[in-house]
C-alpha cells in the first residue's frame, strides 16, 4: 500500500541534471518503503496478539486499525502542509523520529497491559508512518521523468511490499509463537515481553535511519509548474471522486482480508492452524502483492491501465468466493492468492483518478490521501458482520469493494467534468 502524491516545493535543480543522479536517492529510499511496508502489515500480526491477551471481540480488536489507518484521515493534509514548508527530507525526518517515539511508547503499553495505551501508541507510530508516505511517495514520483513515475512508484512500492512479506514471518516467530490457543488462552500466561522486543528494535532502526538519512544529501527537486487546461476545481472532476471511492476500497479490501488471516486460518473448516503457523502464511499474501508489482511495472506501461485493474479486481472476486465456499487447503491458497490481485491497484488507481487534473493535482492528491481511511472503517464493519454472523460471510464485504473497483476500472475512471455551481 501507498499514498497520493503530495508535491513540496523544494529548491530547483540544474535542469541539465542528469537522471543517473537519482538513482542513489532512489535506492537509498527502498529502505524507507521496506520499513513503512512492515510497520504497517505488523499490525496483521498485532490484532490477534492482543486479541487474546484482552480477550477482545473481533470489532474490539479491530480498534488497531481504526487507530493505525485514521490516523490518514486526521493528519494526511496537516502532513502535506507540514512537507511543503519544510521539504521532503525534512518531512521524512520528523516521520522516522515520530514513528520510533510511537514504537518506543509500546513497552511501557505492554507492562501496564492497557489495549487505550497500545492504541495511543499505535496512533502515535501510525502518524510517523503517514509523514513518510506524504514525503517519501512524491519524492520518488518527481526523482525523474513524469511519463515513468507510475513504474517508478509501482517499483518502489514492490519494496514496500517486501516489508510487508518479511513482517509476518518475524512477527510470527517473535510475537505468535508465544501465544497460546486463540480460544483458551487466560490473559495472565501471555508473554508481553513478545511485543516489547520487537517494537524496541524498530523504533532503534527507525532512528538508526534518520542518522543516516540526515547525513546524506539528496537532490533538491524544483516544484513541478502548474499545468493549464485543467477546468474548475478539483472536486467537479468526477473521476478523481469517484477515484477517491476507489482507494478507500482498496485499502480498506487490503487490510480487511489481511488483518484477519490469522484467524481465518485457525478455523476448523479451514486448516485450523497455530497461531504462529497462520501468521508465517499470511506472509504469502503479502508476498504475491510484492511479486505482482515487480511485474506490474513492466505490465502497466504496456497494456490499459483500466483493464488491468479490472482484470485484478475480478480475479480478486473470484479467489474470494472460492475461499469461502471451499475447505482446507482451497481455501487458504485462493485467500492468499488475492494478495497477488491487489498487487497494481493502488498506483493505477491513483494514476486514472489525476489523468488530467493539472493545476489542481495538489488538491486532489490529499482527497486521495484522506480515503486511505477506508483501512480503518472498512476492517471495522467487517469485524461488525464477524460478530454477528461469522468470519466467513464477513468476507462478502471485501468482494463488494472489488467489484466497485472493477466498474472503475471498465468505466469510472474516464474523465469527466461536472460544471461549475452557479453563484
Amino acid at each position: 500500500m501507498a499514498v497520493p502524491v503530495l508535491r513540496a516545493p523544494e529548491a530547483p535543480a540544474p535542469a541539465h541534471e542528469p537522471a543517473a543522479r537519482y538513482r542513489p536517492a532512489l535506492a537509498s529510499l527502498t529502505v524507507l518503503f521496506f520499513m513503512m511496508g512492515f510497520i504497517t502489515c505488523l499490525n496483521d500480526i498485532l490484532i490477534p496478539y492482543l486479541k487474546a491477551i484482552f480477550g477482545l471481540s473481533y470489532t474490539q480488536a479491530n480498534l488497531v486499525n481504526l487507530c493505525f489507518f485514521g490516523a490518514y484521515f486526521l493528519l494526511g493534509i496537516p502532513a502535506g502542509l507540514l512537507v511543503q514548508r519544510v521539504g521532503y527530507k525534512g518531512g521524512m525526518l520528523t516521520g522516522f523520529v515520530t514513528a520510533a517515539l510511537g514504537a518506543f511508547l509500546f513497552y511501557p503499553a505492554a507492562a501496564s497491559r492497557s489495549y487505550p495505551f497500545f492504541l495511543a501508541a499505535l496512533f502515535v507510530l501510525a502518524a510517523g508512518v503517514v509523514l513518510l508516505q506524504v514525503a517519501g511517495n512524491p519524492y520518488v514520483a518527481v526523482l525523474g521523468p513524469a511519463r515513468s513515475a507510475p513504474a517508478r512508484l509501482t517499483l518502489t512500492q514492490a519494496f514496500n511490499s517486501l516489508g510487508t512479506t518479511v513482517a509476518p514471518l518475524l512477527g510470527a516467530a517473535l510475537i505468535l509463537a508465544r501465544l497460546p490457543d486463540l480460544e483458551a488462552a487466560p490473559a495472565a500466561v501471555i508473554d508481553v515481553r513478545a511485543v516489547q522486543l520487537p517494537y524496541l528494535v524498530i523504533g532503534g532502526a527507525l532512528l538508526l535511519i534518520s542518522l543516516l538519512l540526515a547525513l546524506r544529501p539528496l537532490p533538491r527537486i524544483p516544484h513541478a509548474p502548474d499545468a493549464a487546461g485543467a477546468a474548475g476545481s478539483a472536486w467537479q472532476h468526477r473521476h478523481l471522486l469517484l477515484g477517491a471511492g476507489a482507494i478507500f476500497a482498496y485499502v480498506g479490501a487490503e487490510v480487511a482480508i489481511g488483518s484477519h488471516l490469522v484467524n481465518y486460518l485457525h478455523l476448523p473448516e479451514v486448516l485450523s492452524l497455530s497461531p504462529k503457523a497462520a501468521g508465517d502464511r499470511v506472509a504469502w499474501y503479502w508476498g504475491g502483492a510484492m511479486l505482482g508489482r515487480f511485474a506490474g511495472a513492466y505490465l502497466l506501461s504496456r497494456f490499459s491501465p483500466g483493464r488491468l485493474l479490472a482484470l485484478n479486481a475480478a480475479g480478486a472476486v473470484l479467489l474470494v468466493l472460492f475461499s469461502v465456499l471451499s475447505r482446507g487447503q482451497l481455501a487458504m491458497a485462493s485467500m492468499l492468492a488475492v494478495g497477488l490481485m491487489n498487487s497494481i491497484m493502488f498506483a493505477t488507481i491513483f494514476t486514472l483518478a489525476l489523468a488530467g487534473l493539472g493545476q489542481h493535482t495538489e488538491q486532489a492528491s490529499g482527497l486521495l490521501n484522506v480515503a486511505i481511511v477506508g483501512g480503518a472503517v472498512v476492517p471495522l464493519l467487517f469485524a461488525f458482520v464477524a460478530d454477528a454472523a461469522s468470519l466467513r460471510l464477513a468476507f462478502g464485504l471485501p468482494v463488494l469493494c472489488y467489484l466497485y473497483i472493477l466498474w472503475y476500472g471498465l468505466l469510472g475512471h474516464r474523465p469527466a467534468v461536472w460544471p461549475a455551481a452557479a453563484g
